[in-house]
């Protein structure tokens, strides 16, 4: 190999390292959202404004519309869902045509992280400010993961991705442990500082905001766009999902592995979300205590989202994903047997989950990057996006059926463990390597 092309291998080595550092600092932007906004503070507070704004019978009125003022919140997520699915395939079908992903990955950032930092002007009565911010930022959010998702296969060769990929879930759940720690403070030493409890929470959900803004600089001078080939012109939001999946039907295997994703991934959002109220209404434990347990899965995520990358290293991410499936069916059967008021125990639960909750993701992403064919990235993602965020309904409906039907969050919370059962057997049916081939992707030696 003659000294021109050795030097020409080095510099591409060393700028796809250079995306790689910059791709992670988008999950290092984007995470406090997720984190300090949608998991600890906005749920309690917009309920709250909504309340302030209720009539006598408890009901808030967007569009003459009643809403009982303690949904309110859970009725914003729900559109922000929608506004996203219709977005998603839209803007991924465009990426993909244009290669443009940069232009777009920056203005769905900072439409979101505007959005977020706006919430400090949510005070009083203003629910339908608030309602609308969560919208946005929440549909924002959705869009920009769907095409930093899809900067995967450009920035790793095969080899590379289970790492890199988990690398960036550690950055994201790192900057989340730290912001929350800072915003904590902030909250519980308010009457130190000589502000109200409204005044900081406003600020917690503000600096989100500029948190997601200000790093997310680093991914878009670092990340580069490819040039694409010509497309067609990209048809409205669910039409151009229906053609994405009407695509992947080209690729059953592909189509094959995000059922299995779905329907494990639908199991994992819904331990996330319903974790508290398990701890909270049958194991009967303060507010102190479940967040401390948030923080505790934030920073145990980094450790199990590394640890689970050395392990797809060695044993192929899919195996080590298949054997995640196993530790959360054991952790929901422990949960199960958790003794009420007792919070050592619902600690042991939440670093259970810690570990096993990042490299789930991490690797979920990664192996599907293997399955999507070259120039449909983020058409692909979009789908995946899609699975991720706005297919998670089944769980929570089955956890609510479950309560009704026994009176008993024990039975609710294990109920659950089926989706990790199903999931487990239809993702060992796919035979990965036949799939990345089909998709006309090199084969890792490892997958």
């Amino acid at each position: 190999m003659d000294t021109d092309t050795v030097r020409t291998a080095a510099d591409d080595a060393a700028g796809r390292r250079r995306e790689q550092r910059g791709w992670y600092f988008y999950d290092w932007a984007c995470s406090v959202y997720s984190t300090s906004v949608l998991t600890v503070f906005l749920g309690p507070y917009l309920t709250g404004v909504a309340e302030e704004a209720a009539d006598a019978g408890g009901y808030v009125h967007p569009l003459g519309i009643p809403v009982r003022a303690g949904s309110f919140f859970a009725y914003s997520v729900s559109l922000s869902v929608i506004v996203a699915v219709l977005v998603m395939p839209l803007v991924g079908a465009a990426a993909d045509r244009t290669g443009r992903k940069k232009p777009l990955l920056g203005a769905a950032a900072y439409v979101g992280a505007a959005a977020t930092t706006g919430m400090f002007f949510l005070s009083g009565d203003r629910y339908l400010l608030g309602g609308a911010l969560l919208v946005v930022a929440n549909a924002a959010q959705s869009v920009a993961m769907m095409l930093y998702n899809s900067y995967l296969p450009q920035i790793a060769p095969p080899e590379e991705r289970d790492a890199v990929s988990s690398r960036g879930w550690a950055f994201g759940y790192a900057a989340g442990s730290l912001v929350l720690v800072v915003n904590l403070g902030l909250y519980l030493g308010h009457d130190a500082l000589g502000i109200s409890e409204s005044a900081a929470v406003r600020v917690c959900l503000a600096s989100a905001g500029l948190w997601w803004g200000g790093f997310a600089l680093v991914p878009l001078r670092r990340l580069r766009d490819r040039p694409a080939a010509a497309r067609e012109a990209t048809a409205p939001g669910l039409r151009q999902l229906a053609a994405t999946v009407r695509d992947m039907r080209r690729h059953p295997l592909t189509l094959a592995f995000l059922l299995a994703y779905l329907v494990y991934n639908d199991g994992i959002q819904t331990v996330i979300s319903q974790a508290s109220i398990y701890g909270s209404e049958e194991l009967g434990l303060g507010q102190s205590t479940l967040i401390g347990a948030v923080l505790l899965v934030q920073v145990l995520a980094v450790v199990g989202a590394l640890a689970m990358g050395r392990l797809a290293r060695r044993y192929g991410a899919k195996r080590t994903i298949l054997g995640s499936l196993v530790a959360w069916t054991l952790t929901l059967g422990a949960g199960y047997f958790l003794p009420a008021g007792v919070p050592v125990g619902f600690f042991l639960l939440a670093a259970a989950i810690g570990l096993v909750l990042g490299g789930s993701q991490a690797l979920s992403r990664s192996l599907f990057s293997h399955l999507v064919p070259p120039g449909k990235e983020a058409e692909y993602f979009s789908a995946y996006e899609v699975s991720d965020r706005g297919m998670s309904w089944l769980g929570p409906l089955l956890f609510g059926l479950t309560y009704q039907l026994t009176g008993s969050y024990r039975d609710a919370i294990i109920s659950l463990v089926i989706f990790f059962v199903l999931g487990f057997a239809l993702l060992a049916r796919v035979p990965v390597r036949r799939a990345i081939g089909d998709a006309g992707n090199p084969v890792p030696e490892r997958i």
